[in-house]
């Protein structure tokens, strides 16, 4: 590329197990081989990330998820999200936005600091401007990017008009503003087809596609560390276990994934007493109490054996406070028998390739990004139609009862369906393909970014309220 800048990765969390933190640090890894220098600006870190080094992963604390400020304004602006909303009048909504407006710029003096402290010439931000779980992040970023037109490229994962629970707000006309913006000098990167295509349609820019991508070149694999994986959690060598490889959130259709393993179960009765569910992963950001308890007693009252284990699974290998081995999601996949994927809506597939990574058989609907950009490359995965009853029950046939127990009785198939998969999948989502695009990105955006270290080099902090 000719030219190494400071790049600093801005998000509410980092450090975990959700999409948008694996994505960064495949991309942290590569922008560091290529030569610049990483940072990482985020409200939380949830564990150490191994890139970049400690003294370059700062905290803005005020950017937090979870920071008790967020949830206050989440239950003042989304009233979908409280049981019992507060009602505003036009008055107090007023005061709420100036306030929220007041607050933002605050926190974009912190943010403006640590750029111009660590001389930082591009920001990358991490959703805070499609999905309003850092409103104050959002703000920040947003003012740093447009009043002291730092260059900033937006990474948008998915966007908060696609989110049920986000869609009764009392900030629509701040959300439409910031996330994500459309001021010339800033860039996009999108990870679908079909998200390039709704940004082009309501935005008006044109943004680059960068799938998610998977390290094919390492490949989940049994090894010394993960191999008493099964005698460690209590399961036998030849139990048949089921993996949920995502975190608990209702798009997921974990209910579907049980109401699957409830029909094949009840088909092939022979196999009940080896079956086992695992739910790899924590509930996340949209935590809901009701819907664990629904699918747990869902999967006991069918007697289907119910795990969840994010206790024992985390980014990073480790011990907990007990000495217990930490596992990550690819040692977990690494032990699965098959996996169930399952979701109503996904930006795009992370797990699902984790899976296709680890050659593990998977069983999927055929939810829209699916189909758009991952069906098309010719992986063969069990399919299920995103078709729903009218209970909203997903439309399970017969068929994939009678494919997924054949891949588990004819280990010959499953390694052939999983070495095709991996093949094409090394070939379209592998990190040569993320390199490459990455390369580009930065050919293309490196004038902006050069212009953009000349201004901040000479520029004063200056914010509007």
């Amino acid at each position: 590329m000719g030219t190494s800048f400071r790049i600093a990765f801005v998000s509410g969390k980092l450090g975990d197990v959700d999409g948008v933190s694996l994505e960064v640090d495949k991309w942290v890894e590569i922008l560091d081989a290529l030569g610049h220098e990483i940072y990482m600006i985020a409200g939380k870190f949830s564990s150490v990330p191994a890139l970049p080094p400690a003294s370059r992963q700062l905290l803005l604390p005020e950017i937090r998820f979870d920071s008790p400020e967020q949830r206050e304004y989440e239950r003042l602006v989304f009233p979908h999200l409280s049981k019992r909303p507060p009602r505003l009048s036009g008055d107090q909504r007023q005061a709420l936005l100036d306030q929220l407006e007041a607050h933002g710029a605050d926190v974009a003096a912190a943010l403006y600091d640590l750029v111009r402290e660590h001389k930082i010439d591009v920001l990358i931000a991490q959703n805070t401007n499609a999905m309003p779980m850092t409103l104050l992040g959002g703000l920040a970023v947003h003012r740093v990017a447009t009043e002291q037109r730092a260059a900033t490229i937006f990474h948008h994962h998915d966007f908060w008009w696609e989110r049920s629970r986000f869609s009764d707000t009392r900030i629509r006309g701040l959300l439409n503003r910031i996330m994500p913006p459309v001021d010339l000098g800033l860039e996009h990167v999108v990870i679908s087809s079909y998200a390039a295509h709704i940004l082009r349609s309501l935005k008006r820019v044109s943004p680059f596609i960068i799938p998610n991508c998977e390290d094919f070149d390492h490949p989940v694999a049994k090894d010394d560390y993960n191999a008493a994986f099964r005698s460690d959690l209590g399961f036998r060598d030849d139990d048949i276990l089921v993996v949920q490889p995502t975190r608990i959130v209702p798009r997921k259709r974990i209910e579907d994934s049980v109401r699957l393993l409830i029909r094949f179960t009840e088909r092939y009765p022979e196999l009940r007493d080896r079956v086992h569910f695992i739910i790899s992963l924590y509930q996340g950001d949209e935590p809901d109490e009701n819907y664990i308890e629904q699918i747990r007693s869902q999967a006991q009252a069918a007697g289907i054996p119910f795990h969840m284990i994010s206790d024992r699974v985390a980014s990073v290998r480790g011990t907990d406070a007990e000495g217990r081995r930490i596992y990550t999601n690819r040692d977990v996949l690494a032990h699965a028998d098959f996996v169930t994927y399952l979701p109503i809506w996904e930006g795009f597939g992370n797990a699902l390739l984790e899976a296709v990574a680890a050659k593990v058989p998977v069983v999927t609907t055929t939810y829209l990004v699916y189909k758009t950009d991952i069906m098309i490359t010719g992986l063969r995965n069990i399919e299920i139609r995103d078709r729903y009853d009218e209970d909203g029950h997903l439309v399970i046939p017969d068929e994939a009862l009678e494919s997924i127990h054949h891949i588990l009785t004819h280990p010959e198939e499953r390694a052939s369906m999983t070495e095709s998969n991996f093949r094409i999948a090394r070939r379209e989502f592998g990190l040569d393909v993320l390199r490459a695009k990455l390369e580009q990105l930065f050919d293309v955006y490196g004038d902006e970014i050069r212009a953009s270290r000349q201004r901040l080099a000479k520029g004063t902090q200056r914010y509007s309220v």
